[in-house]
């Protein structure tokens, strides 16, 4: 995997239920997202990074299971201006699986959402997807 030297924002959000453990939470995002600072209450959790590393698990994902044409169109679907977006299952997230929700109660308890935003989104799209 190469990784393109390109300028990318990269933040990450979602809600911390009341049954659930924060720093279960907090390990599901590390899982699939690494080297991200993350910020976290009782109710919901912030991370970011603009290193694209850290969607090398993201990546390698993608790319293994030949998921690029999923993950390109609702990359594609969600772009506005110099921004995308999509969502992972926080619950696979946190047995250590990368897995795409078309819609946010596709994860039961509530989705990751990850935001990508860089004057060059559409040669991160190309590189994370194709």
């Amino acid at each position: 995997m190469e990784i393109p030297d390109l300028n990318c924002q990269i933040d990450v959000y979602c809600s911390i239920n009341p049954s659930e453990d924060p720093s279960k939470v907090k390990q599901a995002v590390s899982n699939v997202l690494p080297d991200m600072e993350i910020q976290a209450d009782d109710t919901s959790l912030k991370a970011s990074s603009q290193n694209l590393e850290s969607l090398s698990n993201i990546y390698e994902t993608i790319h293994s299971h030949r998921s690029q044409r999923a993950y390109r169109r609702f990359m594609k679907k969600n772009l506005r201006e110099n921004t995308t977006w999509f969502y992972l299952n926080k619950q696979a997230a946190l047995a250590d699986s990368v897995v795409l929700c078309d819609e946010a109660d596709e994860s039961p308890l509530g989705p990751i959402k990850i935001i990508l935003t860089s004057n060059a989104i559409e040669e991160i799209i190309d590189w994370l997807a194709s």
